[in-house]
């Protein structure tokens, strides 16, 4: 079994993930080659909540140049996973004062 640790990432924090968190919807960077049900038992894992669903996205990596050279960005998935209405809000900026 793969460690929770390596499914999730880090959380995407925009002004988009943030409206969403008023709905209990919060967004993670995950692995490329987890699935919905990893990603759930991760978020419950790490956090301590229970997940009422997932969705998941992928993003394909952006052509860049630099001067004559080109190239592609990493590809990345997304997951957007939200809460059941009895389960705690996960605060990201608990120390940030």
């Amino acid at each position: 079994m793969k460690d929770v640790r390596d499914i999730i990432k880090r959380p995407v924090i925009t002004e988009q993930s943030a409206e969403l968190m008023a709905e209990k919807k919060y967004t993670f960077e995950v692995s490329n080659k987890s699935n919905k049900t990893e990603i759930k038992e991760a978020i419950e894992a790490i956090f301590d909540v229970s997940v009422e669903s997932v969705n998941t996205l992928n993003q394909k990596g952006k052509f860049k140049r630099m001067g004559r050279y080109g190239g592609y960005r990493s590809d990345r998935k997304k997951a957007i996973v939200k809460l059941t209405a009895d389960s705690q809000d996960l605060d990201f900026f608990e120390g940030a004062e």
